[in-house]
C-alpha cells in the first residue's frame, strides 16, 4: 500500500490567491485524485459536496482562511500526517498481513469553515476515509485539531482498510457495523499514540452518560441504512440538521459506545485493533456481549 499525502498547502496558497471566481476550477484540481476514486463509489461532484458541508466559502475573501494556513503551515501539519500515516500502515500491515488495501491512497487535506456548527462540533478537525484508496481530511485550526490532525489521518486508514476487506452498502450497512468501525479506529489510534490521541467524540461521555448511551446504542444495533444511522453515531444535534428523527442520544455518542465495545472486544479477544481492521463487526459485537440479529 502507497500513500500519497498531497502538497494541498500550496494549492489551497495558490487558490486563496486567486480571484473568487476561479476558485472552485482550482479546488476540483487539488480534489481531483479523490474524486477518480470516490467517483466508482457513486461519490458525486467533491466540490459541491465541499459547498454544502464544513469545507470553506469558495465565494468570497475571508482573511482568516490565509491566517490559518499560515498556522497549519508553521505546525508543519502535513508533514505530521505523512508521519502518522506511515506509523500507522506499518501498525496494520504488521498486525494484519493477509488484509486487502487499496494499492495506493491519495490523501488530501483541505481548510474547514469556522463557522460551520459541525466544525465547531468536532473541534476543528474530521475526516473521511472509508473509501478504499481515498482519505479525505477536514480542518480548522485549533489548539485541538493541531494536536489531533495526525492522529485522525491514522483513524481515516484504519476504515480504508477495513472496508477494502468489509463489505459497506449504503442501503444495509448497521449501526453495529458503523460504531464498532469508530470504536476499532479510535482504539487503534490510542495503540498507536496513547490515550491522549484519542478523539473528543469518542472521549465526550462517561460515567452514567456513557452507560445510558451504550444501552441504547446496543437496543438499535440492528437498525440499517444510511439514513438512519446518524442519529445512533453522531447523535441528535446531527441527525436533526440532517433530517433525520432523533434517538435521544447526545453528540457522537456512537463513538463512545463504539470505543467501550471494541474495548471489550480486545480484552476478551486478546487481539489488538490493528489485528481486528477486517473483523465482522458481529464477531467484534459477540466479543463485547452485545446481541445482534443481522
Amino acid at each position: 500500500m502507497k500513500i500519497v499525502v498531497h502538497d494541498t498547502a500550496s494549492g489551497l496558497l495558490g487558490l486563496l490567491h486567486r480571484p473568487v471566481a476561479q476558485r472552485p476550477h482550482a479546488l476540483r484540481e487539488m480534489l481531483a485524485p479523490l474524486q477518480e476514486v470516490m467517483s466508482r463509489a457513486g461519490v458525486g461532484d467533491l466540490v459541491e459536496t465541499h459547498r454544502a458541508g464544513s469545507g470553506f466559502p469558495l465565494d468570497r475573501d475571508d482573511p482568516r482562511h490565509l491566517e490559518a494556513l499560515e498556522r497549519m503551515r508553521e505546525a508543519r501539519v502535513w508533514q505530521r500526517i505523512e508521519d502518522s500515516l506511515a506509523a500507522a500502515r506499518q501498525r496494520l500491515s504488521a498486525a494484519a498481513p493477509g488484509a486487502r488495501t487499496a494499492d495506493t491512497v491519495h490523501m488530501v487535506l483541505v481548510l474547514g469553515d469556522p463557522d460551520d456548527p459541525l466544525m465547531g462540533l468536532n473541534q476543528g478537525y474530521f475526516g473521511l476515509g472509508g473509501i478504499p484508496g481515498a482519505i479525505l481530511l477536514m480542518m480548522w485550526p485549533t489548539a485541538t485539531s493541531l494536536a489531533k490532525i495526525g492522529h485522525a489521518a491514522a483513524h481515516e486508514l484504519h476504515h480504508n482498510v477495513r472496508y477494502a476487506n468489509v463489505a459497506w452498502d449504503p442501503a444495509t450497512v448497521t449501526v453495529g457495523e458503523q460504531v464498532v468501525a469508530e470504536g476499532l479506529a479510535e482504539a487503534f489510534v490510542r495503540e498507536l499514540a496513547g490515550e491522549d490521541a484519542l478523539g473528543p467524540w469518542a472521549t465526550s461521555l462517561s460515567g452514567g452518560e456513557l452507560d445510558e448511551a451504550c444501552a441504547k446504542v446496543a437496543a438499535g444495533i440492528d437498525v440499517a441504512g444510511m439514513q438512519n444511522l446518524s442519529p445512533y453515531v453522531f447523535g441528535d444535534r446531527t441527525a436533526l440538521r440532517l433530517g433525520q428523527e432523533p434517538v435521544g442520544l447526545p453528540d457522537f455518542a456512537g463513538y463512545a459506545a463504539g470505543l467501550r465495545f471494541a474495548d471489550a472486544h480486545l480484552a476478551a479477544s486478546g487481539l489488538t485493533a490493528a489485528a481486528s481492521v477486517a473483523l465482522p463487526a458481529r464477531e467484534i459485537l459477540a466479543n463485547a456481549g452485545v446481541a445482534t440479529t443481522a
